[in-house]
């Protein structure tokens, strides 16, 4: 196969869009709640991990961040022209994505070292011994679409009450003022 063959297969195959936009340019726009998402899960387990109280670990959510990335993208995402409602899907299921990855990797690193952490204890594993498999799958299929899901719905929800009050938006006053 020639060079420009290989590239351009190359380029195909890892040139992903999903609704017109690249992964890149989700990425890119949803880069500081990445890294939210990020610096709050690893404080967490750390705290964890370094014997911290579970009620001082706690106060580092992930949960806590993908709903304020969730809020966050439900206003900037029509402010800054980014897209529509089809385009916080996407957002939220990379951020989500992101967050499971971190707990799933907590929640393995419980089962090889036979050692909880906040991941894994009962407060937060459904009440039982959350160094198991079945926990890591229940985050991998429930947890990874019921949480998408639901911060697409809250996205939804602010992207529509910031389209109707928020200037420069379509719906919005000014849109209305313009017209």
């Amino acid at each position: 196969m020639a060079t420009g063959q290989t590239n351009s297969l190359l380029e195909g195959g890892f040139n992903m869009r999903m609704f017109g936009k690249s992964l890149s340019e989700y990425i890119e726009f949803q880069k500081v709640i990445l890294g939210l998402i990020i610096v709050v899960g690893v404080v967490r387990l750390a705290l964890s991990l370094a014997g911290v109280s579970v009620g001082i670990a706690q106060w580092f959510s992930i949960t806590g961040a993908l709903v304020f990335g969730a809020v966050y993208y439900g206003v900037r995402v029509p402010t800054r022209g980014f897209g529509g409602y089809k385009h916080l899907l996407p957002l939220s299921v990379i951020q989500n994505l992101l967050a499971q990855v971190i707990v799933i990797a907590a929640i393995a690193l419980a089962i090889f070292t036979g050692t909880d952490n906040i991941y894994s204890i009962p407060e937060y594993s459904g009440g039982s011994d959350g160094k198991n498999w079945g926990h890591v799958a229940g985050h991998v299929f429930i947890a990874g679409i019921v949480l998408s899901l639901a911060g697409w719905l809250i996205s939804a929800g602010v992207m529509f009450v910031t389209k109707k009050v928020a200037p420069g938006t379509r719906g919005g006053r000014a849109a209305v003022a313009g017209a």
